[in-house]
């Protein structure tokens, strides 16, 4: 089934994302944006596994499930989880019970912590492979997007070296996708636009402040990801 051509009335979007309006939700409010919170970078990262063999749509009709089964995915303490816990996971229908991908789940957690002990932040850690700042692509249809690229290459190779699973190209360059390190809207999205405004008025601020050590690399979300500002705006969203 093919999404149906989108009117000028309307909001250009992404093709990938009219089939469902989670999807379409997902699409305006979060993917893509500069994501720097660590607790919402492990989040997306962890789904990303969680989506292998699947289809997006299904993990994200999942998340909120997934959320209370790994305490709103509080690293430290999934990194803490007992067998007993480890069971209950694999008798809970609200998340994809697979073996795998649970245990994958707490051994990240474990890998994370210990990368915000190197680093300071998983944030500071990961942003690295993206050179510090989004990359704004030009693509015009979604074929033209690539699987994977060098830079998640570069990020699947150091994740495993330092312990993760579920974490191959394809898996990291569409969560590089997802947490805006790369700005894959198609030319002709309306997203597209509003982040290629927030990229240039983040490196005017890093310019103005002579580099830009005391600038953040993006833009203060809330816990769920989406800045106060944001949430706002879409209450009026068409």
């Amino acid at each position: 089934m093919s999404p149906a051509p989108q009117s000028k009335s309307v909001r250009q979007r992404c093709a990938w994302c009219l089939l469902d309006p989670l999807y379409i939700r997902y699409h305006d409010q979060e993917w893509g944006r500069p994501q720097h919170n660590d607790r919402m970078l492990f989040e997306l990262l962890i789904l990303e596994g969680a989506q292998a063999g699947l289809s997006w749509i299904t993990i994200l009709k999942k998340r909120n499930n997934y959320r209370k089964a790994f305490d709103n995915f509080d690293a430290r303490r999934i990194s803490r989880y007992s067998r007993k816990k480890f069971q209950s996971l694999m008798k809970d229908a609200g998340i994809v019970r697979n073996r795998l991908k649970i245990r994958a789940t707490i051994d990240n957690a474990k890998a994370f912590l210990q990368i915000q002990n190197e680093f300071g932040s998983f944030n500071r850690y990961i942003w690295e492979f993206a050179g510090g700042k989004p990359k704004v692509n030009r693509w015009k249809s979604l074929k033209q997007i690539p699987p994977r690229t060098a830079e998640s290459d570069a990020m699947c190779k150091d994740l495993k070296k330092r312990g993760f699973r579920f974490v191959g190209s394809t898996i990291c360059y569409s969560f590089m996708q997802a947490t805006g390190m790369v700005n894959d809207h198609v030319v002709g999205c309306w997203r597209r636009r509003i982040e290629e405004k927030t990229v240039s008025s983040m490196e005017k601020a890093v310019s103005r402040n002579g580099g830009g050590k005391d600038v953040p690399l993006g833009p203060l979300r809330g816990n769920d990801g989406i800045m106060d500002d944001e949430r706002r705006s879409h209450k009026s969203m068409a």
